[in-house]
């Protein structure tokens, strides 16, 4: 890249190096001045390319192991998931790869169990910390209404709106990763839960475990958000491809008890 090109580009992230005889390939790459394909390939986890995009730093060997425990638990949120349910749906209909995850995206982003869930309660991480009182408080009060295109949100930011008790995945899950050294805030999560749960008059959701853990990584809310979004693709997509060769005769479409004229169950 020429000297003038990659003034005109302005990024922290990323440095590149032209090749002698091609101005428009790259002899070499830097990501936050370490080398991608000169040093780290072969070296380095994807975790830690991950970290490293997003923080500016490479990660401290227990910040990469809980990413890397963190991007399993969130890799494949299951069929049960809205936003795998529509990846399966544009998979079965035949859409591109990409306007199945484009789907994926979309429905996955919101407020529930979606990438704004996790960007509002790591606000609240952000706002109470590991003080209990200011978390009672923040789990009490009605959502202020502010001016964003998003909807107030309906149930506390990281709290199962459906859910009777804590699901087992997200007791799993929360005590993986609180067993982790640079799980401070995990750690706090999981010995204040069933306070922070009456609190909230409801059970914990991986989404709340999520943020914890985003926020012990020391991502902003915005980057949580981001991350939240990368991190649960790989299982929409696998979902996607597999509806797609079973066919629409095959997709598991939710039981419905309709009866025909005769009385007997439509088929």
């Amino acid at each position: 890249m020429s000297d003038e090109a990659q003034a005109a580009i302005r990024t922290r992230i990323w440095r590149e190096e032209a090749e002698a005889d091609n101005p428009f390939a790259a002899r070499a790459a830097y990501c936050h001045g370490y080398d991608v394909y000169g040093e780290m390939l072969g070296r380095a986890r994807w975790s830690e390319m991950l970290y490293l995009l997003f923080r500016g730093e490479a990660p401290p060997p227990a910040a990469a192991e809980l990413l890397e425990t963190l991007a399993v638990a969130l890799a494949n949120p299951g069929p049960r998931d809205a936003a795998v349910h529509a990846a399966m749906c544009g998979g079965v209909g035949g859409s591109t790869a990409a306007a199945c995850l484009i789907a994926a995206l979309a429905v996955g982003a919101g407020q529930l169990a979606g990438g704004r869930e996790v960007f509002l309660a790591m606000q609240a991480w952000v706002a109470c910390g590991t003080d209990l009182a200011a978390w009672r408080a923040q789990l009490s009060a009605p959502a202020a209404e502010t001016a964003s295109i998003w909807p107030t949100p309906e149930h506390p930011p990281g709290f199962d709106p459906h859910g009777v008790g804590t699901a087992t995945p997200v007791r799993q899950t929360l005590a993986c990763l609180a067993a982790n050294p640079a799980g401070e805030r995990l750690r706090w999560l999981a010995e204040q839960r069933a306070a922070l749960e009456a609190a909230a008059s409801r059970p914990l959701a991986l989404a709340g475990v999520a943020a914890a853990a985003f926020a012990d990584l020391g991502f902003s809310p915005e980057q949580g958000e981001m991350v939240h979004l990368l991190l649960r693709l790989p299982g929409a997509a696998a979902h996607a491809l597999e509806q797609k060769a079973y066919g629409h005769k095959q997709f598991p479409f939710f039981a419905a008890d309709l009866a025909d004229a005769g009385g007997e169950a439509a088929r």
